[in-house]
């Protein structure tokens, strides 16, 4: 969006001092609004080698800045009580006084081994960068103040879309140019510079103010007061959006598809319908919220489905509902907005609501449901806040039949979606198939839009679409409660078949274990398999390292490698999330019949893998995954000269690469060069009859300091080959790391 598009979106008369005054009122808050959405990603990828990627880590950080946003909204609503020339000098002075903590970054200090994390975490970064935080995040609503002031009562409203343009090009920016083309000292500096241009910004603005009070407008709140219902229904408005963008993130890499970087699409798409909701021409929030209930009632149901036949259909139908619901309910937000001077309370209650919504899906929900239940959750709060409008004259003719007629057609309605959700659950459409379902879903897309425009008929068809398609099934395998568990890390799914028992974690599968005799039973199956590059490995245990060989293994899974475990050997297991080691010590059976007494580790592996003795370890297998890759702070040349220093001179590495949408070989053979590893990979492909026993393809890759110990361990069968070299490719480290070289989508020829 261009500079003059936006500044026509603020409303700004076409005379050239009007026009000057929003031109720079707008890029002041472009640009703050631009550093705020560079901090997160920036600092969380300061913090990750350090803190690691516990959940205890990211809550207490997700709280620290929900709390520094509501701090600096409450800072702009109480600097309202003052004359504006007041407000900018008392604002260039907390600018002034944040600026001591320039350059940001992380201060020098690691985390006690006892240190707890809910408490040690949020005074690092409060400590770190609190207070650049808290003096930007205050831009948005103090800048529209004051733009009301100078520009001489003009509505500022519309400066809130060019706040989230800036965010919107912050969350772009950084993985898609800051992060590939900058190590973090060079981003640190980057921000630094864009903090100096705010400053200087913002005092420019300040000097369009006036000098007196008695020529400031709207300087006191002379307009009514909002009521505490009116300010519950703002708070409201924002939660729902603020909690379904983070649910549908969710909701895509647990049920639909695990897919890098998918997470920019959701929270992209909730910036940009700010500025389609809070935009000068409103006749595109106008036409999307009207068809906001549409979206809802034909999206909804099928979302809730979960089915991955298409995932990319299913993604965009997922996106699609989202962005509806969010334009429509900002822009219901926009027209239920007070005066320019109760402005920084109407964005301090939007701000509270969008931190509830943050909290609601982010930290309560994955406590209190065992499936991302947040989401049709959710959906049902959108369809009973979107406004409504009957789409055709005639259906408005249909609801006006008295108090009585309304009721009886209400009640009709229900009786209809009750036979419609019977039919599909119970009745003869269940044995059918999927056409029959089809059938269904347009049979009760039809009832419901002749109900869009009357709330309470509408919610009836909404939840009946929601339970039918894909509530009774997800309730019903959460009343079975063994079936499912949720933790942090996203929702694992226990498939029990009469011939195995599987393990999915969303839609990644992390494990099988066959049913049947005490064979079968400690069968390593998967990626795991003896024909897999680990499998060799394992097996070549004895021959490289004596009958005590100490092995460790990242990421435990369902326990599956613990039976390659031989009387004498020493094991020890690294796993981040406790709802693993349950699962492994339950309804899997690998460490009860294979090595019951094992060693299990419970935190972030690089973080104790720092704590572990040198040379304590002759083997250690890397297959610690997060959705559908490994981690990205356990693939730096840092955490690899952390590898190097547990494992003895002539300890073996392997690590597991398997991945459909990221060629993680470059990277691997970038840290073999820089840290001098002899290096060798094995794709494993099985045979029909291996498939059959859930032996899956693989990619394993060895490294060791030890040549001989690579070179014996090829000897030993195989289809080992050397690694292949990506010529200009920048290793990974702590300071520079960016996936957009290793998508498979944008390098086709990566191995």
């Amino acid at each position: 969006m261009s500079a003059e598009a936006i500044t026509d979106a603020a409303q700004v008369e076409p005379a050239a001092p009007r026009r000057a005054v929003g031109t720079l009122f707008v890029a002041a808050i472009l640009l703050g609004s631009f550093l705020l959405f560079l901090v997160q990603p920036m600092i969380a990828r300061m913090a990750l080698p350090r803190l690691g990627g516990a959940p205890a880590v990211w809550n207490s950080a997700m709280l620290v800045y929900q709390a520094l946003l509501l701090g600096g909204y409450a800072y702009a609503h109480w600097l309202g009580r003052v004359p504006v020339r007041q407000q900018a000098m008392i604002h260039l002075a907390v600018l002034a006084l944040a600026a001591l903590w320039l350059p940001i970054g992380l201060m020098a200090m690691q985390m006690p081994a006892d240190a707890e994390p809910a408490l040690w975490v949020p005074w690092l970064l409060g400590a770190s960068i609190g207070p650049l935080f808290f003096a930007i995040s205050a831009q948005a609503p103090l800048l529209q103040r004051w733009f009301a002031v100078a520009s001489g009562g003009r509505d500022p409203y519309a400066l809130y879309a060019a706040s989230n343009v800036g965010s919107f090009g912050g969350l772009l920016a950084y993985p898609l140019l800051v992060e590939p083309g900058l190590a973090l000292e060079g981003q640190s500096w980057l921000w630094t510079g864009g903090y100096v241009l705010v400053f200087v910004a913002v005092a420019a603005c300040a000097l369009l103010l006036p000098r007196k009070a008695a020529d400031e407008p709207h300087v006191h709140a002379t307009s009514p007061a909002p009521s505490r219902r009116r300010v519950a229904h703002w708070i409201a408005l924002a939660f729902v959006p603020s909690g379904l963008m983070l649910a549908t993130s969710s909701f895509l890499t647990t049920d639909i598809v695990a897919v890098p970087m998918l997470w920019v699409l959701p929270l992209g798409l909730y910036l940009l319908s700010f500025t389609i909701a809070f935009a000068a021409r409103r006749w595109l929030a106008e036409i999307l919220t009207r068809f906001a209930p549409v979206t809802i009632l034909m999206f909804g149901g099928l979302m809730i489905a979960g089915s991955t036949g298409s995932p990319e259909l299913n993604a965009l139908m997922a996106l699609g509902l989202l962005f509806m619901v969010a334009v429509a309910l900002h822009t219901h937000m926009y027209d239920l907005r007070p005066e320019p001077d109760r402005l920084t309370g109407f964005y301090l209650a939007m701000s509270v609501g969008g931190a509830l919504g943050g909290v609601f899906a982010a930290l309560i929900a994955p406590l209190v449901f065992d499936w991302t239940y947040e989401y049709p959750i959710l959906i049902l709060a959108a369809g009973l806040l979107v406004p409504q409008a009957f789409l055709l004259p005639p259906l408005a003719g249909l609801w006006r039949a008295g108090r009585n007629g309304v009721r009886l057609r209400i009640l009709l309605v229900a009786l209809l979606v009750a036979a419609i959700v019977w039919l599909g659950l119970f009745g003869p459409a269940a044995q059918l198939g999927d056409k029959p379902l089809g059938l269904l879903y347009l049979a009760i897309a039809l009832v419901g839009l002749f109900t869009i425009g009357m709330r309470l008929p509408y919610m009836i068809v909404l939840a009946g679409a929601l339970f039918l398609f894909g509530g009774y099934r997800s309730l019903a395998m959460s009343w079975e409660g063994d079936v499912r568990t949720r933790s942090y890390f996203g929702v694992y799914t226990i498939t029990d078949l009469s011939t195995q028992k599987r393990l999915a974690h969303g839609t990644t599968l992390h494990g099988v274990q066959l049913e049947g005799h005490d064979l079968l039973l400690r069968m390593p199956t998967t990626y795991y398999v003896p024909g897999s590059g680990v499998g060799r490995a394992m097996m070549a245990l004895p021959a490289l390292y004596g009958p005590s060989a100490r092995v460790g293994v990242v990421g435990l899974g369902t326990g599956t490698l613990a039976c390659y475990a031989l009387p004498g050997q020493d094991w020890r297991f690294y796993e981040i999330d406790p709802a693993v080691v349950d699962l492994a010590r339950g309804p899997f059976r690998f460490l009860e019949l294979c090595l019951p007494k094992a060693n299990i580790v419970v935190g972030d592996a690089r973080v104790r893998l720092n704590e572990a003795a040198s040379s304590s370890l002759d083997l250690l297998a890397l297959d610690a995954f997060s959705s559908d890759a490994v981690p990205m702070h356990l693939m730096t040349r840092e955490a690899f000269a952390t590898y190097d220093r547990v494992l003895a001179k002539n300890g073996l590495l392997l690590v597991h690469i398997s991945n459909r949408f990221l060629s993680l070989e470059p990277v691997v053979e970038a840290a073999a060069k820089a840290g001098g590893w002899s290096a060798a990979a094995l794709t494993y492909h099985p045979s029909p009859d291996e498939e059959i026993q859930e032996a899956a393809t693989s990619d394993w890759i060895a490294l060791s300091r030890s040549p001989e110990t690579i070179a014996r361990l090829k000897a030993r069968g195989g289809a080992w080959r050397d690694l292949q070299q990506t010529p200009g490719f920048t290793p990974w480290t702590d300071d520079y790391a960016t996936i957009l070289p290793v998508l498979r989508s944008l390098n086709k020829d990566l191995p």
